[in-house]
């Protein structure tokens, strides 16, 4: 399976980042802690240097807990200040304006030697599709300030949300690199739904993701769908589609139903709270 997915207005997203990081004092990045490197941008980096850096791995409540711990050491040794948070139930919002306020306290500094006081702080929330920066913004600004949506590419304008006094918001569309050089990257962003569904194979996607499960999770898919383990994901996605009385007409087994089924239980934290990549690995 190969992927490589750009659509136009990730470009014109990108040349808006250029121009409006002037007017920023923080960049606020959202990754999916399932899988904290594979979700980041590489140009963000570049675009956000000589700011004040924030990550937040969001949906922190679906990935284990040992793994947000390793991952928030590792990029607090990077330099950013870090936050586990579950932006959908509100999990962690209430500390993130404090390490806004300590992620920017230089910044601030100087301005009260310069005599400007009170300004607010400026942060744009950037992230990939799907990471879930508009459920984010919403859930801090407390209504619906960001159109949110469960399919990548919601976002297709920037938009300022001035949450308080003291923070305003620039929300931006996410952005993905033009080409994955890493088709492992790839994978696991198509495996938690960050690459549109549509112009993916389901059913090759879905034995990935049984593959995944039988070696790092050894047990759940048996469990959870009662039936017998096999090293062929193909086989395990026939016996999902019994299991679940997938059927086509004529009484063949709709594999590519089990598999979306399958893929949506594994998305969504119906399998358990699973890790997709480690700290070991981004610091290659």
């Amino acid at each position: 399976m190969h992927f490589q997915w750009y659509p136009g207005h990730m470009t014109k997203a990108k040349r808006m980042m250029q121009e409006n990081i002037k007017l920023i004092d923080l960049v606020i990045e959202l990754v999916d802690a399932r899988i904290p490197m594979s979700s980041r941008n590489p140009d963000i980096d570049e675009l956000g240097k000589n700011k004040a850096r924030m990550v937040l791995l969001n949906k922190a409540d679906l990935a284990e807990d040992k793994w947000n711990d390793a991952w928030a050491e590792y990029f607090k040794g990077q330099g950013y200040s870090v936050v586990k948070v579950n932006s959908k139930k509100g999990g962690g919002l209430k500390s993130i304006q404090n390490v806004i306020q300590e992620a920017c306290k230089e910044k601030m500094e100087r301005d009260r030697k310069r005599g400007i006081l009170n300004r607010p702080v400026r942060a744009m929330v950037v992230g990939i599709p799907n990471v879930g920066k508009s459920t984010f913004i919403n859930s801090l600004a407390g209504k619906a300030a960001a159109k949110t949506g469960n399919k990548p590419g919601v976002t297709k304008g920037k938009q300022w949300i001035r949450l308080n006094k003291q923070v305003e918001l620039l929300d931006t569309p996410g952005i993905l690199w033009p080409k994955f050089e890493d088709q492992a990257v790839g994978l696991r962003l198509a495996l938690i739904g960050s690459i549109k569904d549509e112009i993916l194979q389901t059913e090759e996607l879905a034995a990935e993701a049984i593959t995944f499960m039988n070696t790092y999770y050894s047990g759940v898919l048996e469990e959870k769908y009662a039936l017998e383990s096999s090293a062929d994901p193909y086989v395990v996605l026939e016996r999902i589609a019994q299991s679940r009385h997938c059927l086509l007409k004529g009484s063949g087994l709709d594999t590519e139903k089990a598999a979306m089924l399958m893929l949506d239980d594994f998305r969504s934290g119906r399998l358990g709270r699973l890790t997709l990549e480690y700290p070991a690995e981004g610091e290659k």
